[in-house]
């Protein structure tokens, strides 16, 4: 049996790369991998630590709206954070709602302007 060694990366559908840049970039700090290959359609590479999100700027086949308020209810990308509070601080500065972790740990969700998911738990 093949071993599965962790996750390389995890895509996310985009209405505007840019919009999408604006909030993983500029408000969330993620750097941007400039090694993306012209793959036919706009997106972005970011890092996240070892591991990356994909940005795709391709149609959404999914619904925007009555998607749970909680985005623990709802596919979602966890990422790890060292302090969560400078996450609550960004998030607040720009408006962007979020709900606290329903588990007991020290984590967070919101959404993206595109209503996908994101989890924010700390960790060491």
């Amino acid at each position: 049996m093949t071993r599965i060694t962790g996750v390389h990366h995890a895509s996310l559908l985009v209405r505007d790369t840019e919009i999408s840049l604006n909030f993983y970039r500029d408000l969330l700090g993620l750097s941007v991998d400039s090694k993306r290959p012209d793959l036919g359609y706009p997106g972005a590479w970011l890092q996240a630590g070892n591991q990356q999100i994909h940005l795709l700027e391709l149609p959404n086949p999914d619904p925007l709206e009555g998607r749970p308020e909680h985005g623990g209810r709802d596919r979602h990308i966890a990422l790890a954070v060292p302090d969560l509070g400078q996450i609550i601080e960004r998030l607040t500065r720009a408006g962007v709602h979020y709900s606290v972790s329903r588990s007991g740990r020290k984590a967070l969700f919101c959404r993206d302007p595109d209503s996908n998911a994101l989890e924010f738990v700390e960790q060491d």
